[in-house]
């Protein structure tokens, strides 16, 4: 779309609002229908692949089960153009040598061949979920939120979820603290008002109660200094629900804001551990869960037993058009949502843009990256939210 019928549709757009209903309703098909059109314009032509590099601010370090995650990851970006010179651009799901094989069934065929504005991309285009999802924002000229629904974006808290266990090699508990404390200042200096701390350090890395005694003591650290943060932890399994419960005890009047896998998690054993919270003066707590060998059946179970609040399966594992469709049936067994996307920021902005596009999310993983070879553009994170850019696609350009 050019930029003089863009901002003709704009105008239309504010003027809606004082015609009848169903006029708005028939102008908003015909938009509708516009976009389609001007989707199946463009098929598909060519494909490239760019090796990127991002990196953390700092060496991150050991969960509860995994030691050091190091300085950042590389990737392949994929790069998807039409015949008529469009380009979108985006992680993928699967290998370079799946996309050529996929790109060999698909090239030539009309962009609504091969993605819907109303569902996403079709089975046989799933590797390229992200890059079509982001060329058809870049053909439209919009972002990727309004693509799937929202004209202004929803805006959703964004955690730091790059607070992990940095202190168990070191001998000095002074250093070890202040460690956790300069990560802490770091990452709030980013705009993030909401940490997540890594814990379990008693799984592997400490004996038990050693590990217990330096959770609670971070935990409590952590609060003491930030008062204006909400706390967030993840066990990754970590616990037993017993231990677990004995390192709440100790937190009495620390308010925790969600719990992440504290320990594998079955009915019988959430069940419990929602009980102890409500009494406990930790009712509005969430829980979180399904990540790591992620079940959602169980979750759906659990979302309607009213004991688990958000479930988290990974945007890229998962699928960002996946997401799109499991949102309603999150909604209707009583679950927000919360896409994994420890690894890159580019996941977090992918999660931001489906937050702020159909919502049920409650708060956004941040992962903070570096680059000199991505733009990750005008989405960012301020006074403890996330906001996606408005630029078309996800608003992000490759730099070489």
């Amino acid at each position: 779309m050019n930029r003089r019928n863009f901002l003709r549709y704009a105008a239309t757009a504010g003027a809606a609002s004082l015609l009848p209903a169903s006029f708005t309703s028939l102008k908003a098909e015909s938009m509708s229908l516009n976009a389609v059109n001007e989707l199946s314009d463009h098929s598909l032509e060519s494909m490239q692949f760019t090796n990127v590099k991002l990196s953390y601010p700092r060496l991150v370090g050991k969960n509860s089960h995994l030691g050091i995650h190091g300085h950042g990851p590389s990737m392949t970006i994929c790069r998807l153009t039409t015949n008529q010179g469009a380009s979108g651009i985006g992680m993928m799901r699967g290998s370079r040598e799946k996309a050529v094989e996929i790109f060999d069934q698909i090239k030539g065929k009309k962009i609504t061949d091969v993605f819907a504005l109303e569902t996403g991309v079709t089975d046989v285009a799933q590797i390229f979920d992200i890059p079509l999802h982001d060329l058809a924002g870049v053909i439209l000229n919009k972002p990727v939120y309004q693509l799937l629904g929202s004209e202004s974006p929803i805006i959703t808290k964004c955690y730091s979820g790059m607070i992990y266990m940095d202190d168990v090699d070191m001998n000095d508990s002074r250093k070890a603290f202040d460690k956790i404390l300069q990560e802490c200042f770091y990452d709030y200096s980013k705009g993030y008002r909401q940490f997540k701390l890594k814990i379990g350090r008693g799984f592997k890395w400490m004996s038990p109660e050693e590990g217990l005694k330096r959770d609670v003591e971070v935990t409590r650290m952590v609060n003491a200094y930030f008062p204006d943060v909400d706390i967030l932890v993840d066990a990754n399994d970590g616990y037993t629900l017993k231990d677990f419960i004995r390192y709440l005890e100790q937190l009495e009047n620390v308010s925790i804001w969600w719990i992440e896998e504290p320990f594998r998690e079955t009915l019988d054993d959430f069940t419990a551990l929602r009980k102890w919270l409500s009494e406990n003066r930790k009712r509005n707590t969430l829980l979180a869960d399904g990540e790591a060998r992620p079940d959602l059946d169980l979750a759906l179970e659990m979302g309607r037993n009213k004991v688990l609040d958000v479930y988290l399966d990974d945007i890229m594992g998962y699928g960002f058009t996946h997401w799109r469709k499991l949102m309603p049936r999150l909604i209707e067994n009583g679950l927000q949502a919360s896409p994994h996307n420890w690894g890159d920021y580019l996941k977090t902005i992918y999660t931001g843009h489906l937050a702020g596009g159909i919502g049920n999310v409650v708060t956004i993983e941040g992962v903070t990256c570096f680059s000199n070879d991505i733009d990750f553009g005008f989405n960012r994170v301020e006074n403890g939210v996330f906001i996606p850019s408005s630029a078309p696609g996800f608003g992000i350009s490759l730099l070489k």
